[in-house]
C-alpha cells in the first residue's frame, strides 16, 4: 500500500513538472493566454468569462484596475488608464511616432533617464511614473493570474509573442517585461508564426507525408501591429521564409481618422473645441471602436454620446463606405508588406497555398476585398480563430518545449526580422546576417584597421536597412584595446555575429594571430532598462501586488459585514413574531446603526475596521442567529416567544 501511494505521488510530481507553460497574445488592445491540457490547447477565460482581456491598466485613488475594470472606467479616469502601452515599448521619446501619439492620448507621456518615454499617472493622491515595460508586466501578470486561477496551481514558464517586425530593443523590452511579471519567459516567438503553428495543428500536421509542403501567408493586423509572413508547413516541421511589416500600423489608426472626423464635426457644428478635453476624447474614441466593430458586418453605425462636453449630446452615424474612404490610404499599405515578403521568399503569387488571416482588424471588409484581389480573387481561410490563433500557437509551442503533446517532436525555424551588422569607418553599415535568415543562425565577416597605428577599435552594432549605419536602429558598441601598432590594413580582426532562438544577440571580435578578444551580448538597447532597474521594478510589481490583495481583503471584509447584516435582517423578517419587542428594537437599533457607520465609512481601506464592526455586531446578535437557525431548522414552536436574554 505504501509502495503505491509512493509510485503515486511520485506520478503526480512528475506530472506536475511535465505540466507545460503558458503562451501569451500580449496584444496592443487585447491579450489572450493559452495552456496545453488534455491533448490540446485550452484558451483561457477571465474572470468574467471573456476569452480575451483588454490591455488597459488604470489607477485610481484607492487601487489598481488590469483588463475589463481598467477599460470600463476609463471614460471617468482618462487621464490615469493607460492603454496601447505596446505601441511605446522598445521605443525612444523623440521618435516621430511616439510624438504623433502622444497628442490623441489622454493620459501623459514624459521624458526620462536618457530619451525613454514614461506614462505619468496618479495614484493615491501621489504622482507615479511608469515605464512601457512595468505597464506591459501588468498585463502579462494579469494573463499570468488567470491562468494560475484556471489550473489551480502556480504558473512560472511562458512563451510570448512579439510582432515580427519588432526590433532588438522592442523584443529585449517584453521579455524585461516578463521577467518584472514573475515569469520565466522560455521563448520570444513572432505572432504570425505562432499563427501558423496553430493552423497546422488545425489542419492535421501529423497527416502531411514527409514531401508535402504547403505554403501559407499569414496577414495578421492586430489593434497597433501588422504583421507578413510566409511560412512553409511540412510533417512535423514550421520553416518561416520570410517576414515583413510595420510595428505602426494596425486597427487603433482606424480609430484615430474615425475621432478626427467626427472631432471636426462636433467643431463644426457647436462651435465647441473638443480637441482639448482628455476624458471627451476617450469618450468619443471608445465609441469610433464600437462603430469601426459594428461595420464589419453592417453597412452603417451610429455614434450616440450623452452629454460628451458641456452638456451638449453627440449624435452622428458614419456609413462603411465613408469609413472606407477615410483610411483607404491605410488598407493599401498593408500590401506593402505583401509584396516584400513574396520578394523576400523568392515566391509567387501562385506558390501560395493558403492565405490565413489573424487579428481582429482582418475583419473589415475593405482589407479582405483588397487582400483577395492582390491574390486574384483566392480564397482567404477564415478556419481559425482570428483572435486567440497568436495564444493557441504560443501555448503549443509551450508545450514543445516542454516536451508534451502530440506535437513535442516539432521543429520551429523562424528568420530575424532585420539586417544585422556593424559600422565601419566609411560610415556605411556592414551586414553580417542578412535580414530574413534563418535563426538561430552564427555568421562572420572580416575587418582590418582603417589607419596607421591604430591601438583601439570600436565596433557599433546596427539592425536595419539603411546603407549608412547611423540611419539604422543603434543596438550598443564595444572595443579592442591594446592592439599593437602597424600600418593600415595589417591588423585584422574577425567578427562573429550570433543570434539565438529567442532574437537576442551576441557579437563578438578577435584580433586574429593573439588571444586579445571582447564581445557584447545586446541584452538591452542602448538607454533601456538596466539590471538593477529590473531589480527595483520587480520589487515594485510585488508591492502593487501587495496592495492588490489589500484592496481585495477589505472588499471581502466590507462584504462579508453587509451580508451579515443582511442575514440579521432576513431573519428577524421571517422570525419576527418568535422575538420580545424589546429585544427586537435592541437588534434594530445595533443593525441600524451599523448601517448608517458604513454609508460614512464605506470608502475605509483598513479590512481590520471592518471585521472589528462585525465582531461587534455578532456580538449583540449571534445568539439570536444561531437559534434562530435552529428554529427554523426544526420548524420551532411559533407560540414560545424568543427574549434576548436566551441567546446571549
Amino acid at each position: 500500500m505504501n509502495s503505491s501511494l509512493s509510485t503515486l505521488l511520485s506520478k503526480g510530481e512528475e506530472l506536475w513538472k511535465t505540466t507545460p507553460g503558458i503562451g501569451i497574445d500580449l496584444g496592443t488592445t487585447y491579450s489572450c493566454v493559452g495552456v496545453w491540457q488534455h491533448g490540446r490547447v485550452e484558451i483561457i477565460a477571465n474572470e468574467l468569462g471573456n476569452r480575451t482581456t483588454p490591455s488597459w491598466v488604470a489607477f485610481t485613488q484607492s487601487r489598481r484596475l488590469i483588463g475589463e475594470a481598467a477599460k470600463n472606467q476609463a471614460a471617468m479616469n482618462s487621464a490615469n488608464t493607460i492603454f496601447d502601452a505596446k505601441r511605446l515599448i522598445g521605443r525612444k521619446f523623440d521618435e516621430p511616432t511616439v510624438q504623433n501619439d502622444m497628442k490623441l492620448w489622454p493620459f501623459k507621456v514624459i521624458d526620462i533617464n536618457d530619451n525613454n518615454p514614461a506614462f505619468v499617472v496618479t495614484y493615491k493622491d501621489e504622482e507615479k511614473q511608469f515605464s512601457p515595460e512595468e505597464i506591459s508586466s501588468m498585463i502579462l501578470a494579469k494573463m499570468k493570474e488567470t491562468a494560475e486561477t484556471y489550473l489551480g496551481k502556480q504558473v512560472k514558464d511562458a512563451v510570448v509573442t512579439v510582432p515580427a517586425y519588432f526590433n532588438d530593443a522592442q523584443r529585449q523590452a517584453t521579455k524585461d517585461a516578463g521577467v518584472i511579471a514573475g515569469l520565466n519567459v522560455l521563448r520570444i516567438i513572432n505572432e504570425p508564426t505562432a499563427a501558423a503553428i496553430a493552423y497546422g495543428l488545425d489542419k492535421k500536421l501529423t497527416e502531411y507525408s514527409d514531401r508535402s509542403t504547403k505554403n501559407i501567408l499569414v496577414f495578421d493586423l492586430g489593434g497597433g501591429t501588422f504583421d507578413v509572413s510566409i511560412v512553409s508547413i511540412r510533417k512535423d516541421a514550421f520553416e518561416v521564409k520570410a517576414v515583413s511589416g510595420d510595428t505602426h500600423l494596425g486597427g487603433g489608426d482606424f480609430d484615430t481618422r474615425l475621432v478626427a472626423n467626427f472631432v471636426a464635426e462636433f467643431e463644426r457644428k457647436h462651435n465647441k473645441k473638443l480637441g482639448d478635453n482628455p476624458r471627451a476624447l476617450g469618450r468619443l474614441r471608445a465609441a469610433c471602436e464600437r462603430a469601426k466593430r459594428n461595420l464589419s458586418s453592417q453597412t452603417d453605425a451610429s455614434i450616440e454620446i450623452d452629454c460628451l462636453i458641456d452638456g451638449i449630446d453627440f449624435c452622428s452615424t458614419i456609413t462603411r463606405a465613408r469609413f472606407e474612404n477615410f483610411n483607404i490610404d491605410l488598407f493599401e499599405k498593408c500590401l506593402e508588406p505583401v509584396e516584400d515578403c513574396l520578394k523576400a521568399a523568392k515566391m509567387r503569387k501562385t506558390d501560395v497555398h493558403d492565405i490565413v488571416l489573424v487579428g481582429g482588424s482582418t475583419r473589415i471588409p475593405k482589407i479582405q476585398q483588397l487582400l483577395q484581389d492582390y491574390f486574384d480573387g483566392k480564397e482567404l481561410c477564415r478556419s481559425i480563430n482570428a483572435d486567440e490563433a497568436v495564444a493557441y500557437g504560443a501555448a503549443s509551442h509551450a508545450a514543445i518545449l516542454a516536451g508534451v503533446g502530440d506535437q513535442k517532436d516539432t521543429v520551429l525555424v523562424d528568420v530575424t526580422p532585420l539586417s544585422l551588422g556593424i559600422g565601419v569607418y566609411n560610415k556605411s553599415l556592414r551586414v553580417v546576417i542578412p535580414r530574413n535568415t534563418t535563426i538561430p543562425a552564427k555568421m562572420f565577416c572580416g575587418i582590418q584597421t582603417a589607419i596607421d597605428n591604430q591601438v583601439t577599435v570600436n565596433f557599433p552594432v546596427y539592425e536595419g536597412e539603411r546603407f549608412i549605419a547611423k540611419d539604422n536602429n543603434f543596438l550598443g558598441k564595444f572595443e579592442l584595446n591594446n592592439i599593437p601598432p602597424q600600418p593600415k590594413r595589417e591588423a585584422k580582426f574577425d567578427v562573429w555575429f550570433e543570434i539565438d532562438a529567442d532574437g537576442i544577440l551576441t557579437v563578438s571580435a578577435t584580433l586574429r594571430g593573439s588571444n586579445n578578444k571582447n564581445q557584447i551580448t545586446i541584452t538591452e538597447h542602448s538607454g533601456r532598462l538596466t539590471k538593477d532597474e529590473i531589480d527595483r521594478m520587480v520589487a515594485e510589481s510585488e508591492m502593487y501586488k501587495t496592495h492588490d490583495e489589500e484592496y481585495k481583503r477589505v472588499v471581502n471584509a466590507k462584504n462579508t459585514l453587509e451580508s451579515y447584516i443582511e442575514e440579521i435582517r432576513k431573519m428577524m423578517r421571517r422570525c419576527n413574531d418568535m422575538i420580545d419587542e424589546k429585544d427586537m428594537r435592541l437588534i434594530t437599533e445595533v443593525t441600524q446603526q451599523t448601517v448608517g457607520w458604513l454609508d460614512w465609512n464605506h470608502l475605509c481601506d483598513d479590512a481590520t475596521i471592518f471585521d472589528q464592526k462585525k465582531d461587534e455586531l455578532e456580538r449583540v446578535c449571534g445568539g439570536f442567529l444561531r437559534k434562530m437557525h435552529a428554529c427554523v431548522e426544526n420548524k420551532g414552536n411559533k407560540s414560545n416567544v424568543l427574549e434576548l436574554n436566551d441567546v446571549d
